[in-house]
């Protein structure tokens, strides 16, 4: 039996980002500083409307406030960490909060970057793109460590 050839990279679609905020000049905000920037946009306006957004739409980054109506940041990024279908979606928390044990908070929840209102354009642009290359890198691992599992069975 012969291994089959790697699979291709993905077709070159932009990022998914989904922006969870119930504030909706903060949202707006957001939005305008991603415009420049080739990223699909969502958005959602509670924790429950997050969870339905990812479980429908699957971004690759959500930009997740803590303080959301319903369910709160720290519970969404918990139990889509807990999720094995969610857990490798990368997740920016934004707040207006600002105390290390908030920051302590969102580690916990696993949350992979954290940011403090008010938003710098800079830090915030390089934070998303870090994150978006950080997962594209972790994919293409995925899929070189499943195609060196393939050969490995395949082999004599």
């Amino acid at each position: 039996m012969e291994p089959t050839s790697p699979p291709p990279a993905e077709a070159t679609q932009p990022p998914r980002v989904l922006i969870a905020d119930d504030n909706p000049q903060g949202v707006e905000l957001l939005e305008a500083y991603l415009s420049a920037s080739d990223y699909d946009i969502h958005t959602a306006a509670d924790g429950e409307e997050t969870l339905q957004q990812v479980s429908q739409w699957r971004p690759d980054l959500i930009l997740l406030d803590v303080m959301m109506p319903k369910i709160s940041g720290f519970e969404v990024c918990k139990r889509l960490r807990a999720d094995p279908k969610t857990r490798d979606i990368a997740v920016l928390m934004i707040t207006a909060l600002d105390q290390p044990s908030d920051q302590d908070r969102a580690v916990d929840a696993g949350t992979d970057d954290f940011l403090t209102k008010p938003i710098n354009r800079s830090e915030l642009l390089l934070r998303v793109r870090s994150l978006l290359k950080s997962r594209q890198y972790k994919r293409e691992l995925d899929r070189a460590l499943a195609y060196i599992e393939e050969v490995e069975r395949g082999a004599p």
